[in-house]
């Protein structure tokens, strides 16, 4: 049994690795045509080149593995078929399932990498890539989330940073943070010199703060001990070092984490906007298991094009792929006029073409 398995393995990732490679390829020699003589300019290492295209290409990621998975279960079912392989393993008493147990392993690892790209490559390598491209490809030229105003409703404060030290955001220099009452009356005013967050707390240097009366107007300190130290800790304070860094980033790249703290956080977004956000959150969650899904039902399909014709099963795969996906540009569309609830557009395709999967599956068991 093993042996065969990994026969079978060894049949699929060879063309799941050429089907891969390829949609990779022309992902990258179609903006290498356009920006090949800009990179040659700024001189560009092959480091920077290569994690530029790397991170050009990987919000387009999960769109590409599930057709890659697609084409590659085509081909294995079909060579597999046309040489009576899975006949004569059927005849051996070798179950179905345990036939195709390695694609669907195979499917769900890559499930798993897609995931790891989406929450943690993309948003720390995609943002800059598009910065890269902007700057013309001179990393000196590649701006710092700088000058970010970042309001926190949930509990009324308003941070204002000149300048974000750390690339990850824990460090801030120069910053003023406003804290208002829930009438919003102003209460504090705190600025500081700099600010480090350093085992999940604020540490505040050179810190200055101003208490305000309920009419708003500057009041004597209550605390002048504690006031008068110029560096101290605010363990009140509950934002991350990432919510700084969101403000200046495009929402397409932020994480689930990010996002759902980022709904968390802003009261203020209207019910419309806060579906519309919603939807996307979950709609990335979902995303991944779509190379499970289309797995599913390539399987049969491939068998389909190995008894039949070979057009037949290409032709019944590709109407389940872009229906696939037609369905989900369908309920996003639903989702973001606010029709329906975000989490029930965003989970909808992927429970019907897995049900219809799993019934063509079960069909040729």
């Amino acid at each position: 049994m093993k042996i065969v398995q990994n026969y079978i393995l060894r049949e699929f990732l060879v063309p799941l690795f050429y089907c891969l490679t390829g949609f990779v390829s022309i992902y990258v020699l179609f903006d290498l045509f356009g920006s090949m003589s800009r990179m040659l300019s700024a001189q560009v290492s092959f480091k920077d080149a290569a994690l530029y295209f790397c991170g050009y290409m990987a919000p387009y990621f999960h769109y590409l593995v599930p057709a890659a998975l697609m084409l590659a279960t085509l081909y294995t079912m079909w060579t597999m078929c046309r040489h009576s392989e899975l006949v004569a393993m059927r005849a051996s008493g070798i179950s179905f399932l345990a036939i195709v147990r390695p694609l669907l392993l195979v499917a769900t690892v890559m499930a798993l990498v897609v995931t790891w790209v989406n929450e943690w490559f993309v948003p720390r390598y995609a943002d800059w890539a598009a910065q890269f491209k902007a700057a013309k490809f001179v990393q000196e030229k590649v701006g710092k989330a700088d000058n970010v105003v970042y309001r926190n409703t949930a509990e009324n404060r308003t941070w204002n940073v000149d300048e974000l030290i750390a690339d990850d955001g824990s460090a801030l220099k120069s910053i003023r943070i406003a804290i208002d009452r829930p009438s919003g009356a102003r209460l504090q005013t705190i600025t500081a010199d700099r600010a480090d967050y350093l085992d999940g707390e604020w540490w505040l240097t050179g810190v200055k703060v101003q208490h305000h009366g309920l009419d708003g107007q500057e009041i004597a300190t209550p605390n002048p001990e504690l006031d008068a130290l110029q560096l101290r800790c605010f363990p009140a304070f509950t934002e991350a070092p990432e919510d700084f860094i969101m403000q200046n980033r495009p929402w397409k790249f932020n994480s689930v984490g990010d996002r759902f703290r980022y709904l968390a956080t802003h009261n203020e977004l209207t019910p419309e906007r806060r579906n519309d956000l919603e939807y996307d959150t979950w709609a990335q969650i979902m995303a991944p298991w779509a190379c499970l899904v289309i797995t599913l039902f390539a399987i049969p399909a491939g068998i389909a094009s190995g008894r039949q014709s070979v057009f037949s099963g290409i032709l019944r795969a590709l109407g389940m792929f872009f229906g696939f996906y037609g369905v989900t540009i369908g309920c996003m569309i639903v989702a973001k006029n606010n029709w329906c609830p975000a989490v029930l557009a965003a989970v909808a395709p992927d429970v019907l073409f897995l049900a219809l999967g799993v019934r063509a599956f079960l069909k040729q068991r």
